[in-house]
């Protein structure tokens, strides 16, 4: 009797405010073993941050809406499509971050190069510096970057770091970091922290996901790479040679300031310290060409900002889309923006690794191909033992976006993440090329060979893709 009870009490539950496949899913566990389901439905099932830090992100929104506001007007003179400019108000209205002109944008896709880069502009720190990062750790990689920034604060800089707490407490060296940053001049937290002890609980699969480094706010690294040599410190990856292959961005002008934003909401969620005097966006000199807009997403936003603006620039798209994403597992709504787009005849290509790190992700995701296949969608496999990791696309010839964001439902849903979405021909070209250097490193996958496959390797897939839903 508890049992049935327990399955009619969910069934008018669990579908409240959720995607009806996530529903499905979830009664579909509680239904087969209630005890267990439920158990988890607690655990997992929530996929909101609590009341105290929603209220702290919609403050902290109220303020940068106070502080961007009468730039709004002014700042971006963008003259590119209408739809372009639509996307931007979107992304305004759902992050209230505004698009800025006059950035420069070097992209750096070299694993080592980027995290020397980092060190380089540290190195030149007079004011302050914010870092933030899903993962971090101190090894032989990153060690320049770690002493960059503990010398920065032993000569008066003020250094801010932050990191995901279970995100880098399951890599290996973890107390060596810990124990590196206690033992320094650096102000540090740990971003979503699960210590039960402490009173800090929440749903234990959600996580921050950014990665940023601001410097002085003139100079600023955003995309898709962690602080963490490219093996991520595990024997098993360097036996079989497998690293991770990263895409960051080095920007300079007023797009380093609205990042700052993101940093500063970040370090008020974690500290209740308000960096009030680094929201202001202010007009600083025009280092390049380039219009940008950072667009922040997460459990603290009451929308899926990074899913709206990836379906309204897919469904704008005239000519040409290219899609880099490590975990590409899309909803129902990117799937069919992606493959309409195909089925329409604009050129759709996917970049993807072509074995995954994530056992389950990357089993899920290839559920996916047989349907994007028949779209027309042409599919690369970035060849083993390497890892893509870098997360961006391509529009047409306009808009180029890159950050922390999978294509998938954890990046939309339940991981805290940034984009920077870059418009004009200069970002798209420099992203093309990076594009250009992936597909000579693929094999492109095509529909005859994949329908092929064994019948045991399609089972493992479909199985795969219903735990995707479990949001």
């Amino acid at each position: 009797m508890v049992e049935i009870a327990l399955r009619v009490v969910l069934l008018g539950v669990i579908p409240g405010n959720r995607r009806p496949t996530t529903a499905m899913a979830w009664l579909l566990a509680v239904f087969l073993v209630p005890s267990v389901g439920f158990v988890l439905f607690l655990l997992f099932g929530n996929f909101r941050l609590s009341r105290r830090r929603r209220e702290q992100q919609e403050q902290v929104n109220d303020r940068v809406r106070a502080g961007t506001s009468a730039l709004a007007d002014v700042v971006s003179n963008y003259s590119g499509p209408e739809w372009v400019t639509s996307a931007g108000e979107l992304n305004r209205r759902l992050g209230s971050l505004p698009m800025v002109d006059g950035n420069s944008v070097e992209l750096i896709p070299g694993y080592e190069e980027s995290i020397k880069a980092m060190a380089e502009a540290v190195r030149g720190a007079k004011k302050f510096v914010n870092a933030e990062f899903y993962i971090m750790s101190s090894d032989s990689v990153t060690d320049e970057l770690l002493t960059e920034l503990e010398n920065a604060a032993a000569r008066g800089v003020s250094v801010r770091l932050l990191f995901d707490h279970i995100g880098t407490l399951r890599i290996p060296g973890y107390r060596r970091l810990v124990r590196r940053l206690k033992g320094g001049q650096i102000q540090w937290r740990r971003m979503l922290p699960l210590l039960p002890i402490h009173g800090q609980w929440r749903r234990p699969d959600l996580r921050n996901h950014r990665k940023i480094l601001v410097i002085d706010g003139e100079i600023a690294f955003t995309g898709s790479q962690n602080l963490i040599e490219p093996s991520y410190n595990n024997p098993k990856h360097r036996r079989a040679g497998r690293k991770w292959v990263e895409l960051m961005a080095r920007m300079e002008g007023p797009i380093v300031a609205t990042l700052n934003v993101v940093f500063a909401t970040d370090w008020l969620s974690e500290t209740d310290e308000s960096l009030e005097n680094q929201l202001q966006v202010a007009v600083r000199a025009t280092p390049g060409r380039i219009t940008a807009q950072v667009v922040p997403s997460g459990p603290g936003f009451v929308t899926e900002n990074n899913l709206r603006l990836f379906n309204t620039l897919i469904y704008s798209a005239q000519h040409r889309i290219s899609i880099c994403s490590p975990y590409f597992v899309p909803d129902d709504s990117l799937l069919y923006a992606i493959t309409t787009a195909a089925q329409r005849g604009v050129d759709v290509e996917l970049f993807v690794s072509e074995k995954g790190d994530q056992f389950l992700v990357h089993h899920a995701q290839r559920s996916y191909y047989e349907a994007l296949l028949e779209a027309g969608v042409r599919i690369y496999l970035y060849r083993a033992p390497y890892v893509l990791h870098a997360k961006h696309f391509t529009i047409d010839e306009e808009v180029a976006v890159l950050g922390s964001s999978n294509m998938d439902m954890r990046s939309f849903s339940l991981n805290m993440e940034v984009s920077v979405m870059l418009l004009g021909a200069e970002a798209v070209d420099s992203m093309r090329s990076v594009e250009s250097s992936y597909r000579e490193m693929c094999r492109e996958l095509t529909l005859e060979g994949w329908l092929h496959r064994p019948m045991l390797a399609k089972y493992v897939d479909n199985v795969a893709r219903l735990t995707a839903t479990l949001q």
